[in-house]
């Protein structure tokens, strides 16, 4: 973040502007607005300035602009196409400890203005930081088709009820379901239709129903997070990511999904990581259930989807057993996703005719295996949590009959810019990953549909080809 972004109280503030064209004009418009007292300088202005003026909105200083002409303003904007001036009034202002913006100046800036959607009382502010202001239009363009205009009408209405709100519901978290409820559903409706009067009366009846004491209910939402690129987020899934009081994920789940949580939301790790003490699911469950308890609402973010090796399964029937309200959320599983974003597709009508999901995480799981079907030709193997049994996975194909030649992929923290492909194949699996100092997380892809990503990947993560070892499949030549 290279501003800090802030909106200031100009009510009554002495403000400076130099300059007296049409920029000067329009940057005017803007600090009147915002309830300035504004001072122009400028030799000579613009008929509309004028008028403004003769009105007694701005004081025009007739003149050149002089260092002194800073002292006692609040801020200073400088509209001059004048480049020495611009850095006169720049160097003035940071002398004297005043904020100065240069319009179209960047290196005479000590604040820069945004592009504003002004649903007043409600404003949003977009800025690249004077990078690049074209792309700033275009996206203040795209919000003002997404706002409705009486947007500024809801948020008075709540202004209006706030300090009734407040005394009647004490406790914090009942008074943000109760907001909720005003912004998502007829009450809001009511408003943005212009139906004030309507709107007024079902809040008075929404407000008398909430001050009565009633059994805390909660309710747990288990969430797919994806694997890891926080645009692969589903609408739902963000949605009630903003709604959550507490979010407990997994140590899978990006940092930049995270990110997306609602800020005031508590979050508690309960991820699990190899030979570290981890959080049982035993621990987990009774977590979820004591939380639900105390009435909140928890968003169980899970990596990939709760129902691909996320005992996604195991936690709904415990809430269930609990007599715990929930819901599901799927989610892109990581072998979607990383094979997505390598190039690999899991099936070809030619190559591969069927993918196979399998986890290779856990004590006996490589033993239990059915090796015989898994070294089929024509299928797609797609292991999770399988980096540290590799030796094991790679001696069980070939003794089943699988060719030591056959493509494998392994991706390395799949999605997200750090993305690492390694491609080989059976033979040297074991090899690459130690040559390669693999990490968890990462995917292990097996089939000839993984020669595919040597030709076919567009994603800028970094891929590397053992030399002579991957068969690329015809398709892609």
């Amino acid at each position: 973040m290279n501003y800090f972004p802030a909106f200031l109280n100009l009510k009554g503030k002495p403000c400076l502007l130099v300059g007296g064209g049409s920029v000067a004009s329009r940057k005017a418009d803007m600090l009147l607005t915002a309830g300035a007292r504004l001072t122009i300088v400028a030799p000579e202005i613009c008929p509309k300035l004028t008028r403004q003026v003769v009105s007694g909105q701005i004081i025009h200083r007739v003149g050149r602009f002089k260092p002194s002409d800073v002292n006692g303003y609040w801020l200073v904007v400088n509209a001059s196409d004048d480049p020495e001036c611009a850095l006169q009034v720049f160097k003035a202002a940071n002398k004297a400890g005043i904020f100065c913006n240069s319009v179209d100046d960047k290196a005479h800036c000590s604040f820069v203005t945004p592009a504003i959607i002004d649903r007043n009382p409600v404003v949003v502010a977009v800025s690249s930081g004077g990078t690049a202001p074209l792309l700033v239009r275009k996206i203040r363009a795209q919000i003002e088709m997404i706002l409705p205009k009486r947007l500024g009408q809801l948020a008075a209405l709540a202004a209006e009820w706030r300090d009734r709100v407040k005394n009647c519901i004490d406790d914090l978290l009942s008074r943000r379901r109760f907001w909720e409820q005003v912004f998502d559903g007829s009450i809001s409706d009511d408003v943005l239709a212009g139906r004030i009067q309507s709107a007024r009366r079902n809040i008075a009846s929404l407000l008398e129903a909430a001050a009565c004491p009633r059994d805390k209910e909660g309710e747990v939402w288990l969430v797919g997070a994806g694997p890891g690129d926080p645009s692969l987020l589903t609408v739902r899934a963000l949605q009630l990511m903003q709604r959550a009081d507490v979010v407990v994920h997994d140590r899978l789940v990006s940092d930049e999904v995270l990110a997306l949580v609602r800020r005031d939301a508590e979050k508690i790790s309960v991820g699990k990581a190899a030979k570290c003490k981890s959080t049982t699911q035993e621990e987990i469950n009774k977590l979820l259930i004591d939380l639900a308890h105390d009435g909140k609402r928890i968003c169980r973010l899970k990596g990939g989807d709760p129902f691909i090796f996320g005992r996604g399964g195991e936690e709904i029937e415990a809430l269930a057993n609990a007599d715990i309200r929930y819901q599901v959320v799927p989610g892109i599983t990581a072998a979607a996703g990383c094979a997505a974003y390598s190039g690999i597709p899991l099936t070809h009508r030619d190559i591969a005719q069927s993918v196979v999901f399998l986890t290779a995480h856990g004590k006996d799981s490589v033993d239990r295996l059915d090796w015989a079907s898994l070294a089929r030709d024509k299928q797609t193997l797609a292991l999770y949590m399988a980096v540290g049994r590799f030796p094991d996975i790679q001696n069980k194909l070939i003794e089943y009959g699988s060719s030591p030649d056959t493509p494998i992929a392994i991706i390395e923290r799949g999605t997200n810019d750090h993305q690492r492909v390694i491609h080989g194949c059976l033979e040297h699996l074991t090899n690459l990953a130690k040559q390669h100092d693999i990490i968890a997380p990462a995917l292990l892809i097996i089939g000839e549909v993984a020669g595919f990503g040597v030709g076919l990947d567009w994603f800028e993560g970094r891929s590397i080809v053992q030399p002579s070892e991957v068969l690329i499949p015809a398709a892609v030549l």
